[in-house]
């Protein structure tokens, strides 16, 4: 379809992962399971430690956040995409795109900056054990929180505010299988430099600085174990680390692998099959990796269903 301005009733086409019908309906089945395995793996996290006394302390406040942000973060995706493929109707109207791209920015970087202060946490209760109760109060940790989703919300905001001032004039023809602010901005026949120089800015210092600040942490973590005399206590901390390293190292490793790709290859078929890992893959897998590589979430899901058992 093509626009002349943005004033118009605007309608983009998402080409989705595969135009193949059969191909299609295996895609339904497998984005189907991995959302209802999503919202529940993290929804699970969330009440295991709402319920669970012994994991009302701030690693675990953090932990219920980031569970929250990736169950937002696939609902801003995925069942858009199932309705689409089950309605065979790849039409989306221009105020739901922006919604999207607004909600596919605003989610990754909540997760960015709460990874951030999860490991200035683990810092706190590795290298300062005595006062990490007194750091780490209240007060403090709900003022982390809400510092990560202001930034979150003011930013996003900066982006759609300049994208609302586009004007598109070609085929709305989207070759992916959400709203991508990168894609978007290909449509527009009105100049985006700006939009893009902010998209890069902003992207690099969301980007960068959060991870120095983790490598920071987790230095001076390495830092604090080397010199602990016993090996029980270099154990216990690497096994509180080791959950959010795994988690940290598949977050980046599927967002760096997702920007190379759409850089270097020109396909956007293979675009879009990177940014699944990155977009539905990695919320998945991090309600599993926080249930099977710590111990005290293993304990309290063990509780809860006993507990849950006991009342049937």
């Amino acid at each position: 379809m093509k626009a002349g301005n943005k004033t118009g009733i605007l309608v983009f086409t998402l080409f989705g992962l595969s135009e193949d019908p059969e191909l299609q309906r295996l895609i339904f089945g497998l984005f189907l399971f991995m959302y209802v395995v999503t919202v529940l793996g993290n929804l699970l996290i969330i009440l295991i430690i709402s319920f669970d006394p012994h994991l009302h302390i701030p690693m675990y406040f953090f932990l219920s956040n980031l569970s929250l942000v990736d169950i937002c973060f696939s609902t801003t995706i995925v069942p858009n995409m199932l309705v689409s493929i089950h309605t065979e109707n790849k039409a989306i109207s221009y105020m739901n795109c922006l919604t999207q791209v607004y909600f596919s920015m605003f989610f990754p970087i909540l997760d960015t900056l709460l990874l951030t202060v999860m490991a200035y946490d683990r810092y706190v209760a590795i290298c300062q054990p005595l006062h990490y109760m007194i750091i780490m109060n209240p007060r403090l940790c709900g003022l982390l929180v809400f510092i990560t989703w202001f930034i979150g919300v003011m930013t996003s905001l900066l982006h759609i505010s300049l994208m609302m001032h586009l004007n598109f004039c070609r085929d709305l023809e989207i070759p992916h299988f959400f709203c991508e602010v990168t894609q978007i901005l290909k449509l527009a026949c009105s100049d985006t430099f700006l939009n893009n120089t902010l998209l890069y800015f902003m992207t690099g210092v969301l980007g960068v600085f959060p991870l120095l600040g983790i490598l920071f942490s987790y230095s001076r973590i390495t830092s604090a174990v080397k010199k602990m005399s016993s090996s029980q206590g270099r154990q216990k901390a690497f096994a509180t680390c080791g959950s959010h390293l795994s988690v940290i190292s598949l977050f980046y490793a599927t967002g760096i692998g997702v920007y190379f790709t759409s850089s270097m290859v020109h396909s956007s078929q293979k675009v879009s099959v990177a940014s699944v890992m990155y977009t539905v893959v990695t919320p998945m897998l991090n309600p599993f990796i926080y249930s099977l590589r710590n111990k005290d979430v293993k304990g309290a899901l063990g509780r809860l269903l006993s507990r849950a058992v006991s009342c049937l």
